[in-house]
């Protein structure tokens, strides 16, 4: 009998030890099964990771991409990447990038095309010392102007040339190739420098004043934006080949991964802190102060956004496209083919189902403080 109790006792554990090895192995099926349900795409960034790019990374971090059933790979880019060609190449299926560069790669047969316009203005500008006078793109006549060239003088240029100069052949006016620092212009070896408003304008606030041994002040420069004068044009945007997008099948993948996305975006919109922590989890390579006044200045190229957030503006396309042709970046006259709103409307569609501000009408910029080398 006491035998017996033992093997019952046996036969018991037994029971018991498989049916938590189901539950295991069940539990295990389900996980894989929900894993293999997800889509694998790939997102080629344009630069390496930072906020410029937080809403993709609050997209993965919150799981909106895999709410989407999207497994979303972010792939950081450099100055040897180009999305176009990555994307082209079928190593991604969705890029980042400026609109002239998608412009230029479209006017040489590269069959891309723009589906979402995450950033609704420019960021880029010309800054000065106050104390030198030049306070317009007319008093740069004559004078040492910086630009890191490579397809980033496009707006800068077109703003000299309304004032009469001719950049292209340095005739009244000095273009000087700016490295990625501010130096030059912090020693006063050039007379102005590009600086977009999300990194070099913060490079020099966050320096010293040689004159001053203090940091620089707003007040001891001139910012002069290409928005606001006419000639800024479009940056970022989400975009892919016309091949791939042409399938009903991917275009519906499409539309969840921007919906997706923008849903990241509207996150850091309101989420500034957080999304700043976010993005230096995936790449500390740029210090916290400097990540968190970023993210609150691309946050300002995006929002408001009054058609809602990814809607091209067809007037910003046109002045693109005509700057682009001006500076021969395209040879051929751009069209509206370049860019389409359907997938982004359908997105911002679902969003709004679900309760969500996709304008940020009553967005206001932070107040972020400056912190020594953006510490």
């Amino acid at each position: 009998m006491k035998h017996r109790r033992y093997w019952v006792g046996g036969i018991a554990a037994l029971v018991v030890a498989a049916a938590a090895w189901f539950a295991v192995a069940a539990a295990g099926s389900s996980k894989h099964a929900q894993s293999a349900k997800l889509t694998k795409v790939t997102l080629q960034l344009k630069w390496v990771t930072q906020a410029q790019f937080a809403g993709y990374y609050a997209a993965k971090e919150k799981g909106y991409y895999k709410q989407a059933g999207l497994d979303v790979n972010i792939k950081v880019g450099g100055p040897d990447i180009i999305p176009e060609t990555v994307v082209a190449g079928g190593a991604a299926q969705f890029g980042l990038d400026w609109v002239s560069n998608l412009l230029a790669a479209r006017d040489t047969g590269t069959k891309l095309v723009d589906i979402a316009q995450v950033f609704q203005r420019s960021g880029m500008t010309e800054v000065t010392w106050k104390d030198t006078g030049l306070n317009t793109i007319a008093k740069l006549r004559g004078k040492k102007v910086g630009n890191w060239l490579g397809g980033n003088q496009w707006e800068l240029f077109a703003a000299l040339a309304r004032a009469g100069m001719d950049p292209i052949h340095n005739k009244g006016v000095r273009i000087v190739k700016q490295p990625f620092d501010m130096n030059l212009f912090l020693h006063r070896q050039i007379d102005a420098a590009s600086a977009m408003t999300y990194n070099e304008l913060a490079q020099v606030l966050e320096s010293k004043n040689p004159k001053t041994g203090k940091l620089v002040k707003p007040s001891e420069l001139n910012v002069i934006r290409m928005q606001k004068i006419g000639t800024g044009m479009l940056e970022d945007d989400v975009f892919t080949t016309e091949k791939w997008i042409s399938s009903p099948a991917n275009q519906a993948i499409a539309k969840k991964f921007l919906a997706a996305s923008f849903r990241g975006w509207i996150y850091c919109r309101d989420h500034l802190n957080d999304c700043t922590n976010i993005v230096l989890k995936n790449g500390p390579a740029l210090p916290h102060g400097h990540q968190r006044w970023m993210m609150n200045e691309i946050n300002a190229l995006i929002w408001p956004s009054p058609k809602g957030i990814g809607i091209m503006d067809a007037a910003s396309f046109r002045r693109t496209a005509k700057i682009s042709k001006q500076f021969g970046v395209i040879k051929k006259p751009a069209s509206s083919a370049a860019y389409r709103t359907d997938l982004a409307r359908a997105a911002l569609a679902q969003l709004r189902k679900q309760g969500l501000d996709v304008t940020g009408r009553n967005w206001k910029k932070a107040k972020v403080q400056v912190t020594p080398g953006g510490k």
